[in-house]
């Protein structure tokens, strides 16, 4: 009887039982880790990359042209709504085509018959709910960074594809054919929990339309920023401040710092113009003004943090906006 030789291809002897194969922690890791490789999947797709572009080399000179439209800048939410208004408009054709299922699904009269019932009332409105999120989203799109355009471009495309299909849900339901409109909402509400979980990805992976100082609090005591000779009139200055990047302004002997990092998208406010004490973001355009950080036009929805400066032995010193506490005296409570 030949034994085996120990190599993992030997067969298992006669009588003997093969032992239970051990499972790869990497193919664990696989399915843990499967929305990197989606997200990776998506940043190789040609046809997205090239149709990205495109759409870019449209709507950017556009939007750029049409910066200080009120009506654009209320399609962002920003200062007048204090953050975007696409997300919240999302939940709106998300929880009414949600009811159509529902309605659909506690039908207790399954004959056929033409017209519009509730359930296709909640269908039409989520139509038109959906058109608008459509807009405010394409919008923001346009404010968004490279590589975070196509991700979102392919989120568009499905709730694209699941309008149509609720579209074509409603029309069929309209028409008499209950079944078949059943199934096309119900692959509608699919293909838009599909797209928001891209939406997510978005917001809660890559941060976007996320405030980038919401927890910029330092440096919590004064901290030397750059000697006062350094600084020239009139022109904005990045400075770096135990690891918080500030913009250093002085006009007519005032000093001004704000937090160089824009809240909308991260752009270096120290690059960009700066007219009437108000700086306006290199990348997509919001200003912000140095005395409060009040944003006078968005995308932006948040102010710039404003750190307090003084001049103390030829430095200038820069504080966060929290002041570490101070300790109590030796021997107090």
């Amino acid at each position: 009887m030949r034994t085996g030789s120990g190599q993992a291809d030997d067969p298992p002897a006669a009588g003997q039982q093969a032992e239970p194969a051990i499972s790869s922690p990497f193919a664990t890791i696989r399915w843990i880790a499967w929305h990197s490789d989606l997200a990776a999947w998506l940043e190789r797709l040609g046809w997205l990359r090239t149709l990205s572009d495109w759409l870019t080399g449209v709507l950017g000179p556009f939007r750029e042209r049409h910066q200080d439209n009120l009506v654009v800048e209320l399609l962002h939410g920003g200062r007048w709504v204090g953050h975007p208004l696409h997300p919240a408009l999302s939940d709106l054709p998300i929880g009414l085509w949600a009811g159509v299922m529902v309605l659909d699904a506690t039908d207790r009269d399954p004959a056929s018959r033409r017209g519009i019932d509730a359930a296709g009332v909640l269908s039409a409105a989520g139509i038109l709910a959906a058109s608008a999120t459509a807009l405010t989203g394409l919008n923001d799109w346009t404010v968004s960074n490279d590589q975070d355009r196509r991700v979102g471009l392919f989120h568009g495309l499905l709730n694209t594809v699941a309008l149509g299909l609720q579209g074509a849900s409603l029309g069929t339901r309209v028409a008499g054919h209950r079944g078949t409109a059943r199934a096309l909402a119900g692959a509608s509400l699919a293909v838009t929990a599909a797209a928001g979980y891209l939406g997510g990805h978005l917001v809660f992976t890559k941060g976007v339309m996320v405030s980038r100082v919401a927890w910029a609090i330092e440096p919590r005591q004064w901290t030397r920023a750059l000697q006062e000779a350094g600084l020239p009139d009139d022109s904005p200055t990045a400075v770096v401040a135990e690891g918080r990047q500030i913009m250093l302004y002085r006009h007519r002997g005032t000093l001004y710092a704000i937090d160089n990092i824009c809240s909308h998208a991260g752009g270096l406010l120290s690059r960009g113009p700066v007219a009437d004490l108000t700086v306006t973001c290199p990348l997509h355009g919001s200003r912000f003004g140095l005395a409060d950080g009040r944003v006078s036009r968005g995308p932006a929805s948040q102010p710039q943090p404003v750190l307090p400066t003084r001049i103390r032995n030829g430095w200038i010193e820069v504080r966060g906006s929290q002041s570490a506490p101070r300790r109590p005296a030796s021997g107090r409570t």
